[in-house]
């Protein structure tokens, strides 16, 4: 097959009085109605590509490729003869001349078999600049013979900086990379990516990760509850992505406080109904949350003779597929009393936990009675037979409240497994004895005592301070973030790998020792198992941690702080010390507190001796 080339010629100017449409112009006739929204364009935003042609004998220039736009230049400026003044190129019109008319030929089959596109970045500023001169989306549209969907997507790219648009002309960035850009706000932080990513093979995920650090999806349970348009009503921060259909939030904050004010909105609901109703704001209720708690079953229903007749003939319609609507909400009904529903009894002792599922639906647990609740609750025969006795006979008697919460109880969990880690940081042989004992048959095949994946164990309480652990159990930063960090990148592993050998056993086992320590988890093994690690490693809550007003005391009931006092300092409980401590506001209590363990002088005050000094420093919460 013989390939044609075309040559490369000079571009010329002429004045449009010189130009003609050329008999070798394949597209003789043009379209009237086509041709003015073109000269609107070009009287807008000015010619963008140059014309084609070839010089006859008597140096006129006829045109072989863009006729179109030769006959629109002429129409605008008949309509406007000052648009040469705003766009000189419809005056002196640029023309790549061909050097014989072998290759004018060319050229107009060429154009003729397929008109070269604009470049995307020419496009997209081309769009830009008729929308400035107040050009609408249909016009565009018609002009450029786009459909409005094309253009409003390439108009949303016009508004990017111009170094973007610069990067995606000169090929440095991608179209899709370059629509990853739209989702930012930040300039500066835009310019920062750029930079970053130019010349190089990234999804469009990843950019979008790296100008939206902090951005919540749209498809987030917690937004799906509170609803875009709640959210957006309250001043809440929003970009919708034109490309993808994904929304992105800015404004965790609003959306946590909306979040929970619904969810607590709807546990109100539920607790007209029932004797509590917790908020839960996780996604799934544990099992160990229930484990300890009886569930109540509604209590079944009867149907009358007339009523069991009537259901008969109502499911045999239906299991034919002839019962006809007023039919379906009639045995709807009687299947609803054949249900049941919960008694009085029921819904005096029992409860529910209100949370939000991962789809963002609303979720109520069926009703539970707490182990505080179960003395009445028997007492009620709401709890009868295996229920009644299942968690043996002391569960009859009330059962203390915990005086700590979930969220309390989660974060001293943390600061256990920090003290752990921190220890096990000391102690390399043991990790190194775990870590085989963990990934031989020895253990068996279901106990998993580090996990290495490698995860990234919660060792951080959501109050850190009075945490002292290692920085050398900071988690390291997501893989994702790796690509838009160039420091965390290593882009020559082989010489990596020598320089981290060349550096010798010693930093090796502390490189190990570090990163099988950050993951193990709490809990590992069970129990029993993870007690073990704790006093094998020499672990202590206190080496790490010390109780503050902010990350313990001010978390705590008042009574539970007046008891904790008591027991620390051994006082008269009615002395008048204790009664001023007592009387005071809880969280001046919890001032007091946070003093009793880190200030002297108060210790002082309240004669704490040497025995007394040492219960402080070891005292932790039993609360795991």
């Amino acid at each position: 097959m013989k390939t044609e080339i075309i040559a490369a010629a000079p571009i010329q100017y002429f004045p449009l009085a010189q130009l003609y449409v050329s008999d070798m112009n394949p597209r003789q006739d043009a379209d009237p109605e086509g041709i003015d929204l073109l000269a609107d364009s070009l009287a807008m935003i000015g010619l963008i590509q140059n014309l084609s042609g070839t010089v006859d004998a008597d140096g006129r220039v006829g045109i072989v490729a863009g006729g179109r736009r030769l006959r629109a230049i002429a129409r605008a400026v008949e309509r406007d003869p000052t648009v040469t003044k705003r766009h000189p190129e419809l005056a002196s019109v640029p023309v790549r001349i061909a050097p014989d008319e072998a290759t004018a030929r060319a050229w107009a089959s060429a154009e003729n078999a397929a008109r070269e596109d604009l470049a995307p970045a020419d496009e997209i500023r081309a769009y830009g600049r008729m929308k400035e001169a107040g050009a609408d989306v249909s016009t565009i549209a018609r002009s450029f013979g786009k459909t409005e969907a094309h253009v409003y997507r390439r108009l949303a790219l016009a508004a990017l900086p111009a170094p973007v648009l610069d990067a995606l002309k000169a090929g440095q960035i991608s179209l899709g990379m370059a629509k990853a850009f739209t989702v930012s706000q930040d300039e500066a932080l835009t310019l920062q990516v750029l930079a970053e990513v130019m010349g190089r093979d990234l999804s469009e995920h990843q950019i979008k990760r790296a100008l939206q650090p902090d951005a919540i999806s749209g498809t987030d349970r917690r937004a799906l509850f509170v609803g875009l348009d709640a959210y957006e009503a309250a001043g809440g921060r929003l970009i919708r992505d034109l490309f993808s259909d994904t929304t992105a939030l800015h404004d965790a904050d609003l959306l946590d406080r909306l979040f929970i004010e619904k969810l607590k909105e709807e546990a109100a609901k539920a607790g007209a109904v029932w004797k509590w109703a917790e908020v839960w704001t996780d996604s799934y209720i544990p099992y160990d949350t229930t484990k300890k708690m009886d569930r109540v079953y509604r209590v079944e229903g009867e149907l009358t003779e007339e009523q069991t007749e009537r259901y008969d003939e109502l499911a045999e319609l239906a299991n034919g597929d002839v019962l006809d609507e007023a039919g379906q909400a009639e045995l709807a009904e009687l299947v609803a009393i054949l249900d049941g529903d919960y008694t009085d009894a029921q819904r005096a002792v029992a409860g529910v936990f209100v949370y939000v599922g991962s789809d963002g639906r609303l979720c109520v647990t069926a009703p539970l009675v707490s182990p505080y609740d179960r003395a009445e609750a028997i007492e009620m025969q709401v709890l009868t037979g295996h229920a009644a006795t299942r968690h043996g006979a002391a569960s009859v008697e009330d059962a203390p409240k915990s005086p700590y919460s979930g969220a309390l109880v989660e974060d001293m969990k943390a600061v256990r497994l920090a003290a752990i880690q921190t220890a096990l940081l000391d102690k390399p042989e043991m990790i190194f004895d775990l870590l085989a004992f963990g990934m031989s048959l020895a253990s068996g095949v279901s106990t998993h005592v580090f996990d290495l994946s490698p995860g990234r164990p919660n060792n951080c309480p959501s109050k850190p301070e009075g945490l002292e652990a290692s920085e050398r159990l900071t988690h390291a930063p997501a893989g994702h973030e790796a690509w838009s960090r160039p420091e965390l990148r290593v882009d020559d592993l082989a010489t990596a790998f020598r320089t981290f050998v060349a550096a010798g056993k010693k930093a090796r086992n502390a490189a190990l020792v570090e990163g099988v320590a950050r993951t193990l988890p709490y809990g590992a093994g069970g129990t029993e198992f993870f007690g073990l690690i704790e006093a094998d490693a020499g672990a202590g809550i206190r080496k790490v941690w010390t109780p503050t007003a902010e990350n313990f005391f001010s978390r705590v009931s008042a009574d539970y702080l007046d008891t904790l006092h008591l027991d620390l300092t051994g006082c008269d409980p009615q002395g008048n010390g204790f009664k001023a401590h007592k009387a005071q506001k809880k969280a001046e209590k919890a001032q007091c507190m946070e003093r009793l363990f880190s200030d002297a002088e108060y210790q002082k005050a309240w004669k704490i001796d040497a025995e007394k000094k040492a219960r402080i420093e070891a005292w932790t919460p039993d609360c795991f």
